[in-house]
């Protein structure tokens, strides 16, 4: 097993930084009290110092002011201020001939899956469903979910949120790609994904597998051996 290097040290610091942002937003939902509420601003000054320093190591360049304004316009009051992660819905969708639906994003040209954020009101898969109609033109069916990834811990969010990746079946539709969000659409091979597609040598044999008929239990994130430095008995 290798030893963490600088790149696992500074998501840590992400984690910590949003973790204790989180823990001081909560508690400003709950709590009635003006003392606690100053000492919750403190945790979240001392959250944004962390995440500043982060950035500046990163060189971007966004002050401490910045981060403790973002989070304290998202406190609510009790339940609704609880802070958790934000949910992803992320979309594998093969087609008869055992390729994958890709989207490519307009912002950055990067290929990927069908993916956006849970929608109030609509359950986690019908939320597939509409985003694979949406981005790609495509009516797709869910068949089963693959499973629950923390997208702080696997590198490709600086903000608390899980994915819910789910296999589907392509059922219609036409290849049409949303005019705002995507640059292009299209359905792919496994040995002819284009460049660059995000992230495929993680989710890459997992997709094909479901494509080609695999049944299996969905996967999550393994409990890491010590989750903060302060734990002590290393499990």
């Amino acid at each position: 097993m290798s030893e963490p290097g600088p790149a696992d040290f500074t998501r840590d610091l992400i984690r910590w930084s949003e973790t204790l942002a989180a823990i001081a937003r909560t508690g400003m939902g709950f709590t009635q009290s003006l003392y606690e509420r100053e000492r919750y601003e403190e945790v979240l000054k001392v959250a944004a110092d962390i995440k500043a320093a982060v950035d500046e190591s990163l060189d971007v360049r966004r002050e401490q002011d910045h981060f403790v304004q973002e989070w304290m316009e998202s406190v609510g009051e009790g339940v609704p201020g609880y802070v958790t992660p934000k949910v992803a819905i992320g979309c594998i969708v093969g087609n008869d001939r055992g390729e994958i639906l890709l989207v490519q994003r307009k912002d950055s040209g990067v290929w990927l899956y069908p993916t956006g954020w849970a929608d109030v009101g609509y359950s986690a898969a019908e939320v597939a469903m509409k985003e694979v109609e949406e981005e790609t033109g495509i009516l797709a069916e869910p068949v089963q979910l693959l499973g629950v990834v923390d997208g702080m811990r696997m590198g490709f969010s600086r903000f608390g949120m899980y994915m819910l990746l789910f296999h589907m079946r392509a059922v219609g539709g036409e290849l049409q790609g949303h005019p705002l969000e995507t640059g292009d659409v299209g359905w792919f091979a496994p040995d002819a994904l284009p460049t660059p597609t995000a992230g495929a040598q993680w989710w890459g044999d997992m997709a094909f597998a479901a494509i080609n008929g695999a049944q299996g239990a969905a996967t999550f994130d393994a409990p890491r051996g010590r989750t903060w430095r302060g734990d002590h008995d290393g499990g």
